[in-house]
């Protein structure tokens, strides 16, 4: 079974995906409007998040608006949105089960072999939240890539890449990371069986009359 160690990394690598996954969801840099051909305007700077969009001054000042409605925005924001809520569900899930699993806690059975199902369960968790995590920024990346080239958006409307989805990224990385080095808590089959006794030696035979021959 794993050590101690290799669980701590994970569990430290998962969290920190965790935070940056939450960290990105909650940030409004998820595209920034583009300066590329005639749009050479940099006194504001335009941001869309998943909950708001806002207008950043070259003063400093920033003014944010949620969005009035779910269904005004588009089916990429949308799933977006889903699924980074969905991750950050089951990474929260995932934190409470690997805790529970992992050798260096008194919680939860102790049986070793339960203990390693337990850590190896929520490496699992984590992983699809990581999954999730990933599919959610890939989509809307995918989206910006798509407007960005298309002819028919105008320049002025048109947005790139911002912080918050290469923080996804990285958050998405580390979770499946870290999910995978719980995963190696799975017990090997030497756990599932008994205590091996050693074999004990053969009992010679008598000589035989033949022998003496």
């Amino acid at each position: 079974m794993a050590n101690s160690g290799l669980q701590l990394l994970g569990f430290a690598l998962s969290l920190l995906g965790w935070i940056a996954a939450l960290a990105a969801t909650c940030m409004p840099q998820w595209q920034m409007s583009s300066f590329s051909g005639a749009n050479i305007i940099t006194a504001q700077a335009f941001y869309r998040g998943l909950w708001m969009e806002c207008v950043y001054q070259s003063t400093g000042q920033m003014q944010c608006k949620n969005y009035d409605s779910i269904l005004s925005l588009d089916s990429s924001r949308q799933a977006t949105r889903a699924l980074m809520v969905v991750s950050l569900v089951l990474g929260a899930i995932g934190m409470g089960v690997a805790t529970m699993g992992m050798k260096c806690t008194n919680c939860g059975s102790e049986d070793k072999v339960t203990k390693a199902r337990i850590a190896m369960t929520g490496g699992i968790i984590f992983m699809v939240a990581g999954l999730c995590a990933l599919v959610a920024c890939s989509w809307i990346g995918h989206q910006t890539v798509r407007d960005f080239y298309n002819t028919m958006v105008p320049t002025n409307a048109k947005y790139e890449f911002g912080y918050a989805i290469f923080i996804g990224w990285g958050g998405a990385a580390l979770l499946l990371l870290g999910g995978g080095l719980l995963s190696c808590s799975c017990p090997g089959k030497t756990a599932y069986r008994g205590r091996q006794y050693p074999q004990g030696k053969p009992i010679s035979k008598p000589p035989s009359s033949k022998e003496y021959v």
